[in-house]
This record gives C-alpha cells, structure tokens and sequence, in this order.
C-alpha cells in the first residue's frame, strides 16, 4: 500500500478556549490535490500552518512519508520538513530579480541554481523575465513567479492558502489550471485552502469539508456534491430551494406531493432540498398544469415574482400557492416571463436530498 506523502493524525489547536482545530486527520498522497474548503474562520488555514510548523498543536501528530515531523514533544522546524508555501501575498522580494527571487533558498552550486532557476521560468512562461523586477510584472505573473520560488527547492508537499484569490475572476480561471498542470508535472503532493466551491471542484482530486474546526465530509468533488453530508453542506455547494414537510404515516406531504419517508417518526419535520437547475417550468392551462410523472412527481403553481437574465441562464423566482414559500429555478438561455405570470413546477425526485430539520 502506498505511503501518504503527507498524513495529519488527529490535530486540535485551542485559542482562549475554543477549538480552532479539533480533531482534524488526513492523508494527501504524491501529486494528489486535496482542498481543504469551508467559510472563514472554520479553521482551515490555522491546520494548514501547524503543518508548515509556524504554529504548535495542542494534540495530534504530523508525517510526510512515513516519518513523523511533529507530535507534541517532537518537532522538526519548518525548514526542515520538505515542505513549499504559496499565500495570497505572493511576498515577492521587490529589491530582487525575478530570477533571484525564484533562487531564494536553493542551497546548491551557482550552476545548479542558475538551471533550476531557468528551468522553472521556462515552465511556467515568463523565462524572458528573468532580470526584471516583481512591480514590472502583472498579479498574475506575479503568482507563477510566486509558483516557481516554492516549487525550486524541489518540495514533496505543497500548502497553498488562498493563492488565487487576489486575481480577478477571469485571468484566475487561466492562472489555476497553468499552476495545477505544473505542481502535477512535479509530482508535488498539494494541500489547497479555499473558500470557494467553485474553485475547490475545479483543482481538488478530494476535497474536505470543514465546519467549526472539524472535518464534516471527506471525498471526490462529484461524491460531496451529490451526496452531501447535511443541509448545509448542500448550501455551500450551490444554491438550494428547501421545502419543509412533516411525516405522517411513513409519508411526508409537500407541494409537489407526497414523499417517503420510511422509518421517520410521525412529526418529524423534514427539509427537501433540490438545486434550482432541476426545477422543470412548465405553462399555465386555464388553471391546470402539466399531468404528474414518476421522475418528476406532482407539479405545483407558482406565481412569477423576479426574473433574471444571468448570462448563461436566466434566474426565475415564483412565490408558491401552497404555502406561499418562495422558490428558485434556472433556466438555460434567456427565459424572462413577467412578474404576476402563473407558471407550474415539478421536480426531479431523484435529484433531492432529505434530511431531517
């Protein structure tokens, strides 16, 4: 069985009391990107600097390959560890070359340097840079510089915390998949911190999921969006509509009708959950709607209260006769009814997630 290039075991860390970390174990093997993604201040960057070593657990232990780099009593520096850094602040060295900035650290001869230096510059494209200075470059040559000066010292672990997030939206998307392709190209086994789910799906082979400084769910990006572990870990993903019903007789009655809830207690209060994309829009005929369906269950009118154009889709909100709730749908292209239209909703049964109130 193959080694984990890095492998957390159990780490808690505790400020005035309360836990930042708390029990926090993982495992990142060669050249897998595993994202450790959640809303600020659950925790994930205070995990990402225990590994670097510039802060102290209170509990747990720390291996890169097989061998033990920190418990409580143990520690070896940060310097030590084999490990690479990229933060937000690509804290480039502005008195410095670009070219010197990426030798920084390199311990070896003048021409072992000099090669590793344009071997890198040449990777990630900005080799004709090598005597300008970090103010001549753009942000996002900036961060390959960035890129480069961490992966030198030939790193088997990568911690990134945010690094993209001082970019704008388009010139980001381009930046990520570039670093991605050359943090795979080393084999660099690669622990990401992310706010944004977007960007955790697109870079991570695993993500984990933190809440209040523990691990909720663990897995492939499609397993935790598709099977998401409670109603909030469906809210962090995407949008979601919520109809709440109670279950009475191992049924739970709603707008679009009745759902099965076996081995639900009468009373239970449950929340159904279903992305606006999979909400089916159909027209009003003199007051009937279309006829129910297996796959799309009972339809149910709403009446137009906004509707968006997004770019890619339009965003339509309806204000529902049953029970007055307010629900979401997206609709590819440009689809606009006015505000006030009646407009029936079905939706797809096997794309809800249940979970109890």
């Amino acid at each position: 069985m193959e080694t984990p290039r890095l492998e957390i075991r159990r780490i808690s860390r505790a400020f005035s009391g309360r836990n930042v970390v708390d029990d926090v174990s993982l495992k990142v093997m060669p050249g897998q990107v595993t994202c450790l993604l959640g809303p600020s201040g659950c925790g994930k960057s205070t995990t990402l600097r225990i590994i670097a070593g510039v802060e102290m657990q209170d509990r747990g232990e720390i291996y890169v390959d097989g061998n033990l780099v920190c418990d409580t009593i143990y520690r070896v520096p940060p310097e030590g560890r084999s490990i690479g850094l990229m933060f937000q602040d690509f804290a480039l060295f502005p008195h410095l070359t670009v070219a010197k900035n990426v030798a920084f650290g390199l311990t070896g001869t003048r021409d072992e340097n000099m090669a590793r230096v344009e071997e890198l510059l040449a990777r990630v494209g900005l080799g004709h840079f090598a005597q300008s200075y970090p103010h001549e470059l753009s942000g996002g040559e900036q961060q390959r510089i960035a890129l480069g000066r961490a992966l030198a010292p030939r790193p088997s672990i990568m911690l990134m915390d945010e690094p993209f997030s001082g970019l704008d939206n388009r010139l980001r998307d381009d930046i990520r998949d570039e670093t991605l392709a050359v943090l795979k190209d080393e084999g660099t086994a690669v622990l990401l911190v992310t706010h944004e789910p977007d960007e955790a799906m697109r870079m991570a082979d695993e993500i984990a999921l933190m809440r209040d400084g523990r691990i909720v769910q663990q897995g492939a990006p499609y397993n935790l969006y598709n099977s998401p572990f409670d109603l909030e870990a469906a809210k962090f993903f995407s949008d979601i509509n919520v109809i709440r019903g109670e279950v009475q007789g191992a049924l739970c009655d709603t707008p679009f009708g009745q759902f099965l809830a076996p081995g639900k207690p009468n009373g239970t209060v449950l929340n159904i959950a279903i992305r606006p994309q999979h909400l089916r829009i159909d027209f009003d005929r003199a007051g009937r709607g279309p006829n129910p369906t297996t796959v799309d269950g009972s339809p149910a009118r709403g009446i137009v209260t906004r509707a968006r154009f997004m770019g890619r889709e339009s965003l339509v909100e309806f204000k529902m006769d049953y029970d007055d709730s307010i629900l979401s749908a997206t609709v590819p292209s440009v689809f606009l009814p006015k505000e006030g239209t009646p407009l029936w909703l079905m939706i797809r049964r096997d794309r809800c997630f249940v979970f109890n109130a």
